[in-house]
């Protein structure tokens, strides 16, 4: 029986050169999918991120960059200008919600048909209480730092909360060593020191929105930021790890995650709001911003997904400091937002050590080899 050749774009021309896949047929470029359809297609591409066009990278980055920009301004606005403020815990609820629907249409897209979805769920969600369980503990985490986020951008600006909640990258460094047994570079350590600078700086005297008229805590609002940072360094690293550790689909992750984290954040709201939740209502207080808020919020889940796997760190610095410099103009023209010359330096700061963090560090062994054979060409007799 005569083997099938398989054909591949580097075998067929025709196919890397129209765009066409190995059979011939024609295929849309990434950049023109929509972030699901894109991380369905994009895993197919063997080369990996060598292969992913820049317009996509720019598309993704682009999205990552308003959407992070846009939530935190739009969540301060519902936090301070809306008259009926809503219960918090609330809408972290509703957002676990929808990433957990969002999550399940993906894995329905990856697994190709209704009866593997269904099997994959039975198998790795209903079927393993255990993965559950692990799963419960990065979910209570990022809960707690969800409405930690709420309660920090009741008492700081939104580009002064920007800024701060960058602390997230030493924290995160930090559990990476500790947890992860990594190492950074000098540089990378550098960058945590300035970064810690330049937010310490902002912090000093933090800049003032003048038409905002609520009451604010600014050291309650910087110890929100405080407990939100540790959460999301210890969260991302633990859940970075469960995923490392068996071949289970991301998504599936995810969807482990969710379930966990509707259950907590349910108990949050019981916990928290229970007595005027059951006075008031599940949604007192939302509006069409309220539901945009969370929208962002739930959409910025998965578009970060694939802005981690298919970008590399100095990009998604750029667009930490794009996200850093929209809020700030938005600020200026919202909320009315004195910058002042602390704010200025430190959220330079910020930005340059964000930069530096993300440098690729050098790669020594391929040096040492070039050197080991130019020594032994040297060396060897004529």
């Amino acid at each position: 029986m005569r083997p099938e050749r398989r054909w591949s774009q580097s075998q067929n021309p025709r196919a890397s050169q129209e765009g066409l896949n190995p059979s011939g047929r024609q295929c849309l470029p990434l950049c023109w999918l929509p972030p699901w359809r894109a991380l369905h297609r994009a895993p197919a591409l063997e080369a990996g991120k060598e292969n992913v066009s820049l317009l996509f990278k720019l598309y993704c980055l682009t999205v990552m960059t308003l959407v992070a920009a846009t939530y935190t301004v739009a969540l301060r606005y519902t936090r301070t200008v809306e008259t009926e403020l809503y219960f918090s815990t609330t809408a972290v609820c509703i957002t676990e919600v929808i990433k957990l629907f969002l999550s399940v249409g993906i894995l329905a897209k990856e697994t190709g048909s209704l009866a593997r979805l269904i099997t994959s769920l039975k198998e790795n969600v209903f079927g393993s209480p255990t993965e559950l369980l692990k799963l419960s503990v990065p979910s209570l985490v990022y809960a707690l730092q969800n409405n930690m986020a709420f309660v920090a951008l009741s008492n700081l600006d939104a580009a002064v909360y920007q800024v701060t909640y960058q602390l997230k990258i030493p924290c995160t460094a930090l559990c990476t060593v500790l947890m992860l047994n990594r190492t950074l570079s000098k540089l990378q350590w550098f960058s945590v020191f300035m970064l810690c600078g330049g937010v310490t700086l902002v912090q000093w005297k933090p800049a003032q929105a003048t038409k905002v008229q609520v009451e604010q805590n600014p050291w309650l609002g910087f110890g929100a930021i405080a407990v939100a940072v540790l959460c999301s360094g210890f969260a991302g690293v633990y859940f970075e790890k469960v995923l490392k550790s068996s071949d289970t689909s991301l998504w599936v992750r995810n969807i482990q995650l969710y379930l966990s984290g509707i259950v907590v954040t349910l108990v949050g709201v019981y916990m928290s709001d229970g007595a005027q939740v059951m006075e008031k209502g599940f949604f007192y207080g939302y509006t069409y911003y309220v539901w945009f808020v969370i929208f962002l919020a739930s959409v910025g889940g998965i578009y970060t997904s694939v802005v981690v796997k298919y970008t590399d760190n100095i990009m998604k610095g750029f667009s930490a400091a794009a996200a850093i410099v929209l809020s700030t103009v938005a600020s200026v023209i919202l909320f009315g937002l004195q910058i002042t010359v602390t704010f200025s330096l430190g959220a330079l700061l910020v930005c340059i050590s964000i930069y530096l963090h993300g440098l690729p560090r050098q790669d020594t062994t391929k040096i040492q080899t070039s050197e080991i054979k130019s020594s032994k060409e040297r060396l060897a007799p004529v």
